[in-house]
């Protein structure tokens, strides 16, 4: 099977910081299956890991690539995209 990528940008009005990095990184490692996550063309880290994601620095308007390999990958994309379109800072 090979890997499947979206690119995205980012809809959390303050970025990837701890809540929506959290919220992305837990979606991923549910998935069950391997996730990266990149700034644009930049160097893929595990999206499972709040830590690896956060450390990419990703800011509101920024675009990103996923893939994701394995059974359902088109699925866990789509909710990952979800995650990661929404403005999880607007009711905070």
């Amino acid at each position: 099977m090979t890997a499947i990528t979206r690119t995205v940008r980012v809809g959390s009005s303050h970025g990837l910081h701890a809540r929506p990095a959290k919220l992305f990184a837990q979606a991923a490692k549910e998935s069950g299956i391997p996730v990266t996550i990149a700034k644009d063309s930049g160097k893929a880290v595990n999206a499972a890991s709040i830590l690896a994601v956060v450390a990419l620095g990703i800011d509101f308007g920024d675009h990103v690539v996923l893939s994701a390999d394995g059974e359902n990958a088109e699925a866990v994309l789509d909710t990952l995209v979800e995650v990661l379109t929404t403005d999880h800072d607007e009711a905070a």
